[in-house]
């Protein structure tokens, strides 16, 4: 289901970069979904958080533990 819009600098602020990294990454084909209307670029607020959690890094202590087979 469609989510809360945002302008470019809700989103950079929603991803903790600067509102020029969102526009960077546009034109170099990168970053989160994006829908364009007329000359305004619109971020749904679930295509930022999927974006976000499918850059989470799992660290020893949050990787799941493989058990030998003994």
């Amino acid at each position: 289901m469609p989510g809360k819009k945002l302008s470019n600098d809700e989103a950079a602020d929603f991803l903790g970069v600067k509102s020029n990294t969102l526009e960077v990454w546009r034109t170099k084909k990168k970053g989160p979904k994006y829908s364009k209307i007329g000359s305004r670029v619109l971020y749904d607020i679930n295509d930022l958080e999927e974006y976000f959690t499918s850059r989470s890094v799992h660290t020893k202590d949050t990787a799941p533990q493989l058990r030998s087979g003994k």
